[in-house]
């Protein structure tokens, strides 16, 4: 299986040829995968270098001119070191981008902290309008890119080595209910006791940490806008609710939206995810993910150790 990151060059490079307003602009990161696209369409795909800054100020002045701009470089790169352009270049200027990252959590763990954004969809969370896409596989981050062209709005499509093995109906295929396809949580498994909530490439560890638990499981790709209403009909009509959510970010990231969703029910969330201690030793993904408990291992611990026996 291809990676995401893969699929999503491919793709685009076909896109270049089929959409004519629409841009790349990179910051050195794919710059080699984007070679052929850049001698197809100089005037469409720039590398402005190791200048993220210059990075979304170019790509929200080329949506100031009516272009559909796909910025992209790694997830530190692209929201936390130039957030104040993320800010003020798309949001205060009003314009549509697709910011879409590379990387993750803990990817490239030999990249060390400086490449790793654990952070990033909680800062986006700080800003107005943004759709936010964490796709589990790579058939999935293909049909949120392709339905995030077609519009004109902020999306941030996250993308990661991490994957499920298996790709789920997303965007419209799913029966979409946002403007670039964005679609509610989906129901993978039915129970009674409780509900968890797997974002994106979590679904895997969390379908076998629940292995023979009696619990709801839901399936996440699109996080932002939440999907509040799709939680309510999961935990159905009873006195109360108890929620885990396990995403590949901050841990913790979609807790208050969670409550939001269920502040007329008496209710427990748990947020799972990264943890805010740094990691400083290198080590393997997988060794990351055990460390922050989002193992298969792990997750059942947690999980059964907060759920009603």
């Amino acid at each position: 299986m291809d990676t995401m990151r893969d699929r999503f060059i491919a793709i685009t490079s076909q896109l270049l040829a089929e959409e004519p307003r629409l841009a790349v602009v990179l910051a050195d990161i794919s710059a080699d995968g984007f070679a052929p696209a850049r001698r197809a369409h100089p005037d469409r795909v720039i590398n402005v270098g190791i200048r993220e800054q210059l990075l979304i100020g170019a790509g929200a002045g080329m949506a100031l001119t009516g272009m559909r701009p796909i910025v992209h470089t790694f997830a530190s790169f692209l929201v936390e070191r130039p957030f104040e352009q993320v800010k003020l270049d798309f949001g205060h200027q009003g314009v549509g981008g697709i910011l879409v990252s590379a990387g993750g959590s803990y990817d490239w763990p030999a990249g060390g902290f400086t490449h790793m954004a654990p952070g990033d969809v909680a800062l986006l969370d700080t800003l107005e309008g943004w759709t936010v896409h964490v796709p589990g596989h790579p058939d999935e981050a293909e049909a949120l890119l392709r339905e995030a062209v077609d519009g004109d709005d902020r999306v941030y499509v996250r993308l990661s080595l991490q994957a499920n093995r298996q790709a789920r109906p997303v965007g419209r295929s799913a029966g979409s209910t946002g403007s670039t396809g964005a679609t509610g949580f989906s129901v993978v498994r039915e129970g009674r006791g409780g509900t968890v909530v797997a974002v994106g490439p979590m679904l895997d560890n969390v379908l076998a940490a629940t292995e023979g638990l009696d619990v709801n499981v839901l399936y996440a790709t699109t996080v932002r806008p939440f999907d509040g209403a799709g939680l309510r009909r999961a935990v159905g009509a009873g006195p109360g609710a108890d929620v885990v959510i396990v995403e590949p970010y901050l841990a913790g990231t979609s807790t208050a939206a969670a409550n939001e969703a269920l502040m007329e029910l008496p209710h427990r969330v748990l947020g799972l995810g990264v943890g805010r201690a740094e990691l400083r030793r290198y080590g393997q993904m997988e060794e990351h993910l055990a460390a922050h408990g989002l193992d298969a291992r792990g997750l059942r611990e947690r999980i059964t150790g907060f759920l009603p026996a």
